[in-house]
């Protein structure tokens, strides 16, 4: 299992220390945040993740347990 697919959000949460926080480089998510009113067919993260496929706009995953206590809902991620 490597690196989560879609890290945008979580980079965004600051870190406590302020030394550790100085240091960190800003990167922000590309694109448009979905609506919650009319959000996108297939995946709601398909607009903005680094490693969406066609289908990815047309199914939206079902959650599933990739190991003990961690689940994903991402056809990409094994």
């Amino acid at each position: 299992m490597g690196q989560r697919p879609y890290p945008g959000p979580l980079d965004a949460v600051p870190v406590p220390d302020p030394s550790v926080e100085a240091g960190r480089r800003f990167r922000p998510v590309k694109g448009e945040v979905p609506s919650p009113i009319n959000p996108p067919s297939g995946c709601m993260f398909h607009p903005r993740c680094p490693i969406a496929v066609a289908s990815c706009s047309r199914i939206r995953p079902d959650p599933r347990e990739v190991r003990a206590g961690h689940w994903v809902a991402c056809g990409e991620v094994c």
